[in-house]
Order: structure tokens, then C-alpha cells, then sequence
């Protein structure tokens, strides 16, 4: 008998009859037991379902705790990125006004907004994802406030994509695009987001970094050096350890571990984070010192509210060079929750037959309008996050979980300097153990077919080395259209994927259109 108290233990006794051939036609059987479901125990579980999804009230309540800890980053490096880049005249983080963002009004307004729209999620979409504001569309916000437009004129138009995305949802066109994707794809973006998950988790930790005539390179001059190295080394094989002997809440556990490792190894060693005032500390923390705070408590400022302009941006850089930048950061969005939804639905046995997520009209709802409410709060488009696979990974199925780490992040903002005590080497070890539990999904790819192959390695490859689901994504779309049209079988292409795939064409040839127009 299978250990059910470890969804990886689950999914491979369950899986046995699906082929590739069956997942690359779309027709694999469900990945769920077949057992007798337990009746729901009170209106809570048969509210979420919890009973009927094989999962209970400590599992969840797990789950949300892990997700929350390995995404609690973002509270601390949102205003990083958005106060990084260099304006006008010189300065750091100002934009094309000389206007520059509050950094502790970001954190606020950043845990603030996560708590909410997570929270949401879970009681409206019923699923463990957690919202927060999206990586690498926060860098292009950022580079754009810089360089074309103002802090609210650039924040209008994340309201702006945002609400144009939630047309979309309300029409069915977004929930019609993610059914179209065929099976193949859908496989090779749970499989692909498995390692940009596992390069995440290595870069945060310092194993993978520029190298010196190198793309990358191995640690510290090919060496792993430095104290924030062997924490992390040692928190994945705690991690492993626990994971292997399905320990429940194994994840949790070495998140906790190193982190109170770390902790330690600071107040002895004082190694201090990579990057300060004072310099490149090639051996520090990567974002902050694992230092216990002076004040645990602080007032939230969340002046941020509201601060945007729907449509100065189009005054300031004219219609068609706005609608580009709204183009651009849409796809992405669009694109980044479809990835991420098929990957953490397939990590926790979700997904039904044709490798679709059930019932998922309210959580691509929820996603739009997380867009659009990162924009009025000025910090960015809110998207579904991928650390949410964590929290599945340790055992979350339904919305609780969701509900659970929604509250965590409302807590984060009266105790933004205590969620600073998580350095990132300590999270990193969850996000390497769930891309290695993501990645076995490999097996459901079909290899026997070059006009398969190409478009799902496509995918696996560009996500890790372009550091981006869309691209990922989208390579793997416009390689899929063109390779069976070569081959003959236009036919298994959805009407859908043309649109995709030309959609996808003027995604990748926006910078030589930005300077057409």
C-alpha cells in the first residue's frame, strides 16, 4: 500500500495505465485513487472539500504554513526591485518625475495586498494557490517607471492589463486558451517550471551565479564558500532526509530548521548580506542577515493605496507605445498563472484526464483581478505564485491552505521585521526538493514523435535559462503550431493555438515594434 501522507508516494501508485502516448494525446486517466471518498465532517470540509480531495484540516493548515514561508521573500524583495533601478539624474529608484517609492509603504502595502488576494483566492477558487506580487514583471515596471513613465502612469496600466485580462475570464476566452494547450505542453510546463523552480532555489542560495567568462558559474569562484552556502547545503539534505522518509510536514520542518540554523551561524560568524551600502559581500546572506530584530512590531504605512493614473501613461508616451507595454506585461501575466496553475495542479494529482485543472473559472477570476488590485496598490501586478507548489508538496489541497497563508501575510504586515529573519538560503532548499518531485512528470511525455519532442524540451529548457514561464511557454506554443503543420497534422492543432502562437510572435518582436512606433 502506497504512504498517502506524502503526495509524491500517491501519484506514482496512482499513475500506473497512463502512457505517453495517452498524455500526449490528451486522453491519460486521472491521477487520483479511485477509493471510496470519506464524507465531509462538518460545512468547512464540504465547503472545501477537504474529505473528498483526501486531505484534512492539519494538512492544510501545513501546507499553508509552508507556502508562506517559502514566499514570505517577496515582502522584503519587492521593494528591493522597485527601488533598485537608477533614475534621472542619478537616483536610485526615482522615477521619470524624480518621484521615488516609499520602501516601507512597498512592504506594506506588498504583504497587505498578498494577505487579501490570497485569501480570496481560497475562499473563491477553492485551491492552494497564494497570490503576491509577480517577479520579473516587477523588474519591468520598475525599468519603465525609470526610463518612460511616472510611478502612477506605469501603475495604471498594470490596473489597465489587469482589468482587460479579467474581460477575458468573464468572456471564456482565458479558461478556452488553457484548455487548448494540448496535453504534451501542458506536461512540459509542470515539467519545465520543476527546474526554473530548482535554478530559483540555487541562484537564491548562491550555488548558480554570473560567472567570469562563464554564463554561470558553480558558487564562489567554482567553490562553495562561505557560511550561507553550508546552511543551505545542509538545510537540503535535512530537507531530502525528511522528504524521503516521508515525515509529514517535511518541508516546513527544514524550512524551520535552517532557519533557526542560520540564525546560530549569524550571531557567531556576523557574515552580513551580500549586498549593502559598503559594497559585494561575495559570501553574505542573498537578501537579508537571519538577525533577530530590535523591534518586532511595526506601523504599516500604506500610503501607496490608490496611487495610480489609468490613463496618463497613453498622455505621456502616446496610445500605441502604451498599449504595447499593457500587451507585453498581459502576456506575461496571461501566460506565467496558466504555467503555474498546470504545475502545481499536476504536483498535487488536481488535474483531470485532458491534464485540465476542475472548476477553474474562479481561480483564473481571482488572478485577473489580483492584477489589476497591484496596480492601485502601486506595487505591481499579483499573480499566482509558484511556491504555492511547497505548500502542495507538503500536502495542501484545497482553499484553506490558501486561507491560511493569506492570514500569515496580513500578520506580515504589523511583523515586517520579523519575516525578514528567513534569509532566502533557508527557503531555497524547499523550492530544489519540489522541482525534483515536479520533474518526475517527465515520464507522462511522449519521445517517440520529433514534432512532440521539440516543442516540450523547448519548453523545459527556455523557463530554467530565460529565467520566465512565458518564454518558456511561448517557444514551446509557436514550435508546437509550426511542427504539425510540417508534419501533416494541422488537425491536432486547437483554432485556439494559431491565435496563441501569433500572440505569441508579437510578444517575442515587442522591442524592434517599440521602436517602429
Amino acid at each position: 500500500m502506497p504512504d498517502k501522507s506524502h503526495p509524491s508516494a500517491d501519484a506514482s501508485a496512482t499513475a500506473v495505465g497512463d502512457t505517453p502516448a495517452d498524455v500526449a494525446a490528451g486522453t491519460p486517466t486521472p491521477r487520483r485513487s479511485e477509493g471510496p471518498r470519506t464524507r465531509p465532517k462538518n460545512g468547512l470540509d464540504r465547503y472545501f472539500e477537504i474529505s473528498a480531495r483526501r486531505s484534512t484540516m492539519s494538512r492544510e493548515v501545513r501546507g499553508g504554513l509552508t507556502t508562506f514561508f517559502t514566499m514570505a521573500y517577496i515582502v522584503v524583495l519587492n521593494p528591493i526591485i522597485l527601488t533598485s533601478i537608477v533614475g534621472p539624474d542619478g537616483v536610485q529608484g526615482a522615477d521619470v518625475e524624480g518621484t521615488v517609492l516609499p520602501f516601507e509603504s512597498i512592504a506594506a502595502v506588498t504583504a497587505l495586498l498578498a494577505g487579501v488576494l490570497t485569501i480570496l483566492m481560497g475562499v473563491v477558487g477553492r485551491y492552494p494557490f497564494a497570490l503576491a506580487t509577480g517577479l520579473g514583471i516587477n523588474a519591468i515596471v520598475a525599468v519603465f517607471a525609470a526610463t518612460q513613465l511616472s510611478w502612477p502612469e506605469i501603475m495604471g496600466l498594470i490596473v489597465l492589463e489587469g482589468l482587460l485580462i479579467t474581460v477575458l475570464v468573464l468572456t471564456g476566452f482565458r479558461r478556452a486558451v488553457f484548455e487548448a494547450i494540448p496535453a504534451q505542453l501542458k506536461t512540459a510546463i509542470a515539467v519545465g517550471i520543476g527546474f526554473f523552480l530548482t535554478i530559483i532555489g540555487l541562484a537564491d542560495a548562491g550555488i548558480v551565479r554570473a560567472g567570469q567568462g562563464t554564463p554561470i558559474s558553480f558558487g564562489d569562484q567554482g567553490q562553495l564558500a562561505g557560511w550561507p552556502m553550508l546552511v543551505f547545503v545542509v538545510g537540503l539534505l535535512l530537507s531530502a532526509v525528511l522528504v524521503v522518509r516521508k515525515v509529514k510536514g517535511a518541508l516546513l520542518i527544514g524550512i524551520v530548521a535552517t532557519t533557526a540554523l542560520a540564525i546560530v551561524v549569524e550571531a557567531i560568524a556576523d557574515v552580513g548580506p551580500r549586498f549593502s551600502e559598503d559594497g559585494e559581500n561575495a559570501r553574505g546572506w542573498w537578501l537579508q542577515a537571519p538577525v533577530l530584530p530590535e523591534d518586532v512590531v511595526s506601523s504599516p504605512d500604506f500610503s501607496l493605496l490608490g496611487n495610480f493614473s489609468l490613463f496618463g501613461g497613453f498622455e505621456r508616451i502616446g496610445i500605441i507605445a502604451a498599449l504595447l507595454i499593457v500587451f507585453s506585461i498581459m502576456i506575461a501575466d496571461f501566460f506565467d498563472t496558466v504555467g503555474t496553475v498546470t504545475a502545481v495542479g499536476a504536483e498535487g494529482d488536481m488535474l483531470d484526464g485532458k491534464r485540465n485543472l476542475p472548476k477553474s473559472q474562479p481561480v483564473l477570476l481571482v488572478d485577473s483581478l489580483a492584477a489589476a488590485a497591484g496596480g492601485a496598490g502601486s506595487v505591481s501586478s499579483n499573480t499566482t505564485y509558484i511556491e504555492s507548489t511547497a505548500g502542495v508538496a507538503d500536502g495542501a489541497r484545497t482553499g484553506l491552505a490558501s486561507i491560511v497563508t493569506g492570514v500569515l501575510f496580513l500578520v506580515a504586515v504589523f511583523f515586517t521585521p520579523l519575516v525578514g529573519v528567513v534569509p532566502a538560503e533557508a527557503a531555497a532548499p524547499a523550492l530544489v526538493i519540489v522541482g525534483a518531485l515536479m520533474i518526475t512528470q517527465i515520464r507522462y511525455l511522449a519521445w517517440d514523435d520529433m514534432s512532440l519532442v521539440i516543442p516540450a524540451f523547448l519548453t523545459i529548457a527556455l523557463m530554467p535559462f530565460t529565467y520566465s514561464i512565458t518564454n518558456g511557454i511561448g517557444a514551446g506554443v509557436v514550435s508546437f503550431v509550426l511542427l504539425r503543420l510540417v508534419v501533416g497534422r494541422r488537425r491536432d492543432v486547437h483554432p485556439l493555438m494559431w491565435i496563441i502562437a501569433v500572440m505569441f510572435v508579437v510578444y517575442f518582436a515587442l522591442e524592434p515594434l517599440q521602436q517602429l512606433f
